[in-house]
């Protein structure tokens, strides 16, 4: 009859340390290489950068980078869905300085517009050059990147239906996913608007639209 012998509790430490040493290790590398990536961004005021500079700039070697990552692709995905994650916070932030359901959502409507503008340093490049290409080549990639910031205008939607104040018709998910592209789109193209000479489209404008459209029995803007 066999014996059973269990691992000695000092050698599951000792791997368990090993272990958890090796992936602090690994995050503070991923994280060096965003700070580097996002230094150039600014820097350069675009994506073009490359990955050696990337590696000159964190200070590691290229075997390292690319333990870390596959490419630059993966890099500047890292970062938008990085940059997505923080415009989150930020909305949440505005939006929860409101106690009435509809203010809350006009606040993150806004707060979207403002951050998403083209002269919205130093995410700018990430929202605009980067984002468009990922819309057409990886557009899976992009409704994951969007999931937190999707999440949060859901959650905004639903407290309005929650106080009888949206039509029952509405999906607040899918009213999410419209209104969050419709807004990122606009603020994103000031400034390459030529059928508005001199009077960008504003926040509030988008806000009227998202909430009320164009319909002649809805209510004033003004209510909102």
């Amino acid at each position: 009859m066999g014996t059973f012998r269990k691992e000695p509790v000092w050698k599951q430490r000792a791997v368990e340390r090993s272990i958890r040493t090796a992936k602090l290790r690994a995050e503070q590398r991923v994280q060096e290489c965003l700070e580097a990536a996002r230094a150039l961004i600014v820097e350069k005021g675009n994506t073009d950068f490359t990955v050696q500079e990337v590696v000159d700039r964190s200070g590691q070697s290229l075997r390292t980078f690319y333990l870390q990552f596959s490419g630059k692709h993966e890099l500047l995905l890292a970062l938008y869905e990085d940059a997505l994650a923080q415009l989150s916070d930020q909305i949440h932030a505005a939006a929860a300085v409101h106690t009435d359901p509809l203010q809350q959502l006009r606040a993150a409507c806004h707060e979207l517009f403002e951050l998403s503008r083209p002269d919205a340093a130093p995410i700018r490049p990430l929202l605009t050059e980067f984002a468009t290409q990922l819309l057409v080549t990886h557009p899976a990639e992009v409704q994951l990147a969007h999931t937190p910031l999707v999440a949060l205008f859901t959650e905004l939607i639903e407290k309005v239906g929650a106080a009888h104040r949206l039509r029952t018709e509405v999906d607040a998910d899918r009213t999410a996913t419209l209104m969050t592209q419709m807004v990122l789109f606009l603020a994103q193209s000031i400034g390459s608007n030529d059928d508005l000479p001199g009077r960008p489209i504003t926040a509030e404008e988008v806000w009227t639209f998202c909430a009320f459209g164009f319909a002649d029995d809805g209510p004033a803007a003004g209510t909102a």
